[in-house]
């Protein structure tokens, strides 16, 4: 070997020495600053979990506690709550009371859903009601935790979720469509009947809507991938505010029934000649002036309590209403603990389940509904942002839009498979987070975690299931009013021109008719022969024509996207709002925002 070829080695192996040795510094280096960090890490926590600091910071609790009554309210009139955005650090103990709060407030939008599917459409037995309560507690809790957390599809731009202290729970619009589909089915004899008329549990019915669901609820998440401006064009806010008061006025008119004594006393006879049994501890006729009176004082306490109650106790009206009545109709004699007694202490999912099937009458009736509540969900979302001080436009806003709706597709997806009913994001909480200045998504884990408890715990599901249906009637009137509410909020948020009101007059028209004479369509598609698909399809149809908020959807589409729009009547109806004061809530940036908030 020459003496240049030895000089050239010994400068290469110098090189690869100190490359290497730089190389393991640089290494050591980066192993040193992780573990300062992993260090810094667990010092934090330390001091979070165990320093009076970090259980209970240096928030006023009083304010929390102090009702809107003077003298008491004077130190509070003009209060503001400091303010925690998405990923603040909140003191552990206002974490756990604000996740309380949050899980209270959704626990009328949790339990009326099944409440009304099992009693009021499919008849089935108290075990099977407090079942159906349970496990809507649990695949709430689990699709609120997902929403909020908000998870990153690897290798794309899309996420699973909006990142928001967004709450999910069961959608009220599959109401309409479980009630329908049930009539339909104990009138054409697939659900049971009794010889004197008494409609008997139909389970297979319910089994039918859950195997349905699973197939139709991929049309949501299809839709989580397309962009918000399209569905917005498809689905404007004329379309989704006709959607949200029409299921309004329908479940008021279901709540009533409740109200006045339960769904299938009124004009009962056998078993269900008094309200809400014969066999019940107080049985009265439909409409008696003392099952008047149960309702009306949920109503009454909700009202009082939301004006005069302390901010704890305003945010979770509803639940402070509920008790009320819970008490009264407790003191006087029409509550039943047989049910309560006989409801295991813990439950879970698939405790109780149900046949699956597929039924084509379904199918484009729960297709639409989806289509509807991937649309509904973005003023929620917007409104939830919006309070939360984060951005309302733009590239991030629209990927929490995204997100919420494909979370929305998964959590109803997750929710069938655990026997539940389809879920969709909802601002319920919203007043929660403009009461106490809270937006960290620490609370909205800590009340995913207060939801799922709650339906593990199987007495709390059999309590609402044996409520009286007087007590839940009060309640549910005044929180199926808010949906209607909320839709006429959105409707204001339209220019209002004459093409406008000309398709609301005909999405409402018919959809009104559903609401007011339900069976004006029976014999018009009343196919009685042997062909089974087009009986299958025939009553597709009826399912359609007969549910009020679909068959409006429909109309107001097709309308919006085949009548002409005259732009000049657009920019006179914006430029008359403007100058009147608007019929739209602007932000700072210019941006319409519905804002709206279930109480």
């Amino acid at each position: 070997m020459s003496k240049d070829q030895k000089t050239f080695e010994t400068i290469v192996v110098s090189q690869e020495q100190s490359s290497f040795w730089n190389g393991s510094v640089a290494e050591i280096g980066i192993v040193e600053d992780a573990t300062a960090q992993s260090q810094s890490r667990w010092t934090h926590l330390k001091h979070y979990f165990t320093s009076k600091q970090g259980w209970f910071g240096d928030y006023d609790y009083m304010f929390l506690l102090t009702p809107n009554v003077w003298p008491f309210n004077r130190k509070y009139r003009n209060h503001e709550a400091p303010f925690y955005g998405l990923n603040d650090e909140v003191p552990i103990l206002l974490t756990l009371i604000l996740g309380l709060q949050h899980a209270l407030v959704m626990i009328g939008s949790v339990v009326s859903p099944p409440l009304a599917v099992a009693a009021g459409a499919l008849n089935l037995d108290a075990e099977s009601t407090q079942y159906l309560v349970s496990a809507a507690f649990i695949t709430t809790g689990i699709a609120t935790a997902l929403q909020v957390t908000r998870l990153h599809i690897t290798k794309t731009p899309f996420f699973i979720g909006t990142g928001l202290l967004s709450v999910v729970g069961p959608t009220f619009d599959i109401i309409p469509i479980a009630f329908n589909y049930t009539a339909m089915r104990y009138k054409n004899g697939t659900c049971p009947v009794a010889a004197d008329g008494t409609q008997l549990p139909c389970p297979e019915a319910y089994g039918a809507i859950l195997g349905s669901m699973l197939c139709t609820v991929w049309i949501q998440i299809a839709m989580s991938f397309v962009p918000p401006r399209i569905l917005n064009k498809l689905f404007p806010k004329m379309v989704t505010g006709t959607l949200l008061t029409l299921v309004g006025i329908f479940l008021v008119s279901n709540g009533m029934q409740n109200w006045g004594g339960s769904y299938n006393c009124h004009d009962g006879t056998g078993f269900f000649a008094l309200c809400p049994n014969i066999a019940a501890p107080h049985p009265l006729p439909w409409g008696d002036p003392k099952l008047i009176g149960l309702g009306f004082s949920v109503f009454v306490t909700i009202i009082i309590v939301d004006q005069l109650g302390s901010p704890i106790m305003r945010s979770a009206s509803i639940i402070f209403g509920l008790a009320m009545g819970c008490l009264i109709s407790g003191v006087t004699g029409y509550w039943s603990k047989a049910n309560i007694d006989a409801a295991p202490v813990v439950t879970f999912l698939w405790v109780k389940t149900f046949k699956l099937s597929v039924d084509g009458a379904l199918i484009l009736p729960l297709a639409i509904m989806f289509i509807c509540e991937g649309v509904s969900c973005m003023p929620d979302i917007l409104a939830t942002a919006e309070i939360s001080n984060v951005e309302i436009e733009g590239t991030a806003f629209n990927s929490r839009i995204q997100g919420g709706i494909l979370c929305d597709g998964l959590g109803s997806l997750i929710s069938a498979l655990g026997t539940g009913l389809p879920m969709v994001s909802q601002a319920a909480n919203n007043g929660v987070i403009s009461l106490t200045g809270c937006a960290s998504r620490r609370a909205g884990w800590a009340a995913a975690v207060f939801l799922v408890l709650m339906g593990l715990f199987g007495k709390i599901g059999a309590v609402f299931g044996s409520m009286p249906p007087s007590v839940l009637g009060g309640f549910q009137v005044f929180l199926f009013s808010t949906i209607t509410v909320a839709g006429i909020r959105v409707l204001a948020l339209i220019d209002w021109t004459r093409r406008d009101r000309f398709i609301l007059t005909c999405s409402l028209a018919i959809g009104l008719i559903d609401i007011v004479q339900p069976t004006w369509f029976s014999q018009i598609l009343d196919y009685s022969g042997p062909n089974v698909h087009l009986a299958g399809f025939e009553q597709g149809i009826n399912l359609i024509v007969e549910t009020p908020f679909i068959i409006a959807a429909v109309i107001g589409v097709f309308l919006n996207l085949t009548l002409p729009e005259d732009k000049a009547a657009v920019a006179a109806a914006r430029a008359k709002n403007g100058l009147l004061g608007g019929y739209v809530t602007r932000t700072k940036s210019g941006e319409e925002t519905p804002s709206i908030e279930l109480l």
